[in-house]
């Protein structure tokens, strides 16, 4: 079977345009790839070739009391700001998704107004503000910042969830005689629980990542993984870093896939 000119020309199409992608996917990940292999080194040098290999670095983290309290504070920050920013971030998509929401735009605007706003600028804002009431150098005053960056998060991936569910098994639930919240729990949440879990995720990763905000509000007893890397950075540069990137790495990629699968199961409840 002969193939057409105009097959052969979709073919050649297809394989430069895979073949670009692959180039530009090389160029951005490359400097991250080199990081991993040089967490391994068995000396405290950030240069090829590597003279042997060793997990000492990553011994450190694990036995540091430094890299350990930072690790404990940004997993009680990062959970206890999930929780509440999927809270309210789910409340808040319920009550704009409702039909003849008044103002929406300009809520919806209001609402997402921290993924817009400048992080330093915000980072500014709440470090005067919290230093009225006295939540500088706390974890709960770091929990709250990263709540409100945490929430607009929730609110879009919920909102756009709810933009394919039907409302009348909300009535069909109501005729039934279940009440509101009832009928919420047992007919709404299930259908939309992979939004709802994608936006709990994007919650989570922007706390465990921040660094700004984090170096405006927290002490030396409150720091976390980002601001103890960046310290490192500054202070002493120490292979460990280069470790606690590796794990942060393939923390992203187990977190990239995880919400992948949310989202095929969002499409599939849809």
């Amino acid at each position: 079977m002969i193939s057409s000119p105009q097959s052969s020309r979709f073919s050649v199409a297809s394989i430069l345009k895979w073949a670009f992608s692959g180039m530009v996917l090389f160029f951005l990940i490359a400097p991250i790839l080199t990081i991993i292999p040089l967490s391994f080194n068995a000396e405290p040098f950030f240069t090829y070739p590597m003279p042997g290999l060793s997990t000492r670095w990553y011994e450190e983290f694990f036995s540091s009391d430094v890299w350990q309290l930072s690790l404990h504070n940004s997993i009680i920050v990062a959970v206890a700001s999930t929780v509440l920013a999927t809270i309210l971030g789910t409340l808040a998509a319920l009550g704009i998704a409702r039909p003849g929401c008044p103002g929406r735009g300009i809520i919806m605007g209001f609402l997402i107004s921290p993924m817009i706003v400048p992080i330093i600028v915000t980072a500014v804002g709440i470090y005067y503000f919290f230093a009225d009431i006295g939540l500088l150098n706390t974890l709960t005053g770091l929990t709250l910042a990263h709540t409100a960056l945490g929430a607009p998060f929730v609110l879009i991936t919920v909102t756009a969830t709810l933009s394919g569910f039907n409302q009348s098994l909300m009535k069909a639930a109501a005729s039934l005689g279940a009440s509101p919240l009832k009928a919420f729990f047992n007919v709404m949440l299930p259908l939309i629980a992979p939004g709802v879990a994608s936006g709990a995720l994007f919650a989570f990763a922007t706390s465990f990542d921040e660094v700004v905000v984090a170096l405006f509000l927290t002490g030396s007893q409150q720091r976390t993984i980002p601001r103890q890397m960046w310290s490192g950075v500054r202070e002493t540069l120490s292979p460990t870093i280069l470790a606690v990137a590796t794990l942060l790495i393939l923390f992203s990629v187990v977190f990239l896939i995880t919400i992948q699968w949310l989202q095929s199961r969002s499409k599939q409840n849809r």
